[in-house]
């Protein structure tokens, strides 16, 4: 069974709706596939996909109302079978470890009955969006043109690699030790580059460093650049997989590209797949396509001795959690590019222009909240 987690470095970039079509395609090559929707608190895929909304899913199973067999639910679509979550619990940055690994162990347990397992997670790069990702060393990115959605993909994958360290070295260990004191300066290890920094520990814990060097070696995440409006739009491909050579270490498998269209739209309003909506579609081939190279691609795995189920949520606190440790990560990776000339300047204005809206927007939605705070203080005073 190969298991494709979904994920993008924020929303909006179609990661659901790839989710949903390619489980459709995969189902019509008479592959056994099993979706699941663990964007929870933000659960839509039903809607994608066609399916009513459950009363039992992701959500029922984690507060132990059901078991993880009856959640699995049939579909319209051959041989494709459905996991809902539930948009009335927070989502995944809400689990406690044992939940998480109730549902790595039940998500591994189907491989009997499955070919592929699609994942479609959350957006951002919460500890438990990062491990559901690293299940497999073939999770999939889906990222868009614009300068902020390929920053984004850029920094959840350098998330995914910090999280991959926490994960290898065993605390007590020399590295483990060395990035724990990372943690310490923010700014340092956000200037800090992957292949540097694995040098660095090479030199302080050679054991350890050679068994990380095997797993990155293992690890194949795959791309997808979803809304391209113009073949110029597809060389952002390009300049992602070089970004991530040279500054993550990371070969990215590119899978394709599928350009905007309105029809995915009227599928939605539809509640169709676009394959199934217009199976001929730009979409619809460009879905057909990626699904292709999937079944062609060997299914991989990450060594015996890689459990993630052992790993401690407590053991690193992912800098994108904090904002202001975010905006350091945007503000290096486009200092990064614009050395590099990845970034024309042009491009670098339009993200600092998009930075300073959403700085302004933070601000707004803070003042908003302190002004209903104080307003629910009155009133208890009054009562």
């Amino acid at each position: 069974m190969q298991i494709i987690p979904i994920a993008s470095g924020k929303g909006g970039v179609g990661k659901s709706l790839l989710s949903a079509n390619l489980a459709v395609a995969l189902g019509q090559a008479e592959k056994k596939v099993l979706l699941i929707d663990l964007d929870l608190g933000a659960s839509n895929l039903h809607l994608v996909i066609g399916q009513p909304n459950s009363k039992t899913g992701i959500g029922t199973f984690l507060s132990g109302e059901s078991k993880f067999e009856d959640i699995i639910s049939s579909t319209d679509y051959k041989n494709v079978s459905f996991i809902a979550g539930d948009s009335e619990i927070p989502g995944l940055t809400s689990l406690k470890v044992s939940q998480k690994n109730d549902l790595i162990k039940n998500f591994t347990r189907m491989e009997p009955e499955f070919d592929y397992l699609i994942l479609d997670l959350g957006a951002g790069t919460h500890l438990t969006i990062l491990d559901m990702f690293l299940l497999s060393p073939q999770g999939i990115v889906v990222t868009a043109p614009t300068v902020t959605a390929t920053l984004n993909g850029y920094l959840f994958l350098k998330n995914v690699m910090f999280r991959m360290m926490y994960n290898t070295f065993k605390k007590g260990t020399k590295a483990y030790s060395y990035l724990e004191s990372l943690k310490k300066d923010s700014a340092q290890l956000q200037r800090l580059y992957i292949p540097k920094l694995i040098e660095i520990l090479e030199k302080e814990d050679p054991a350890s460093t050679e068994l990380l060097k095997k797993r990155i070696k293992e690890f194949h995440p795959r791309l997808v650049l979803n809304m391209i409006d113009d073949p110029k739009d597809a060389d952002r491909a390009q300049r992602i997989r070089r970004s991530c050579q040279q500054y993550l270490g990371l070969d990215l498998e590119h899978l394709g590209v599928v350009y905007r269209d309105t029809l995915q739209d009227k599928a939605l309003a539809s509640r169709l797949p676009v394959i199934v909506y217009k199976p001929q579609s730009i979409v619809g081939q460009a879905v057909f396509r990626i699904a292709e190279k999937i079944i062609q691609s060997e299914t991989l795995k990450f060594d015996d001795g890689y459990d993630m189920t052992q790993a401690s949520d407590s053991s690193f606190e992912i800098a994108s959690d904090e904002a202001n440790d975010d905006f350091s990560q945007k503000m290096a990776y486009i200092e990064e590019l614009a050395g590099t000339g990845a970034l024309t300047p042009g491009e670098l204005a339009e993200t600092l222009r998009q930075q300073q809206y959403e700085i302004t927007s933070l601000k707004n939605e803070n003042i908003l909240l302190k002004k209903k705070l104080l307003d629910a203080a009155a009133q208890g005073f009054k009562v």
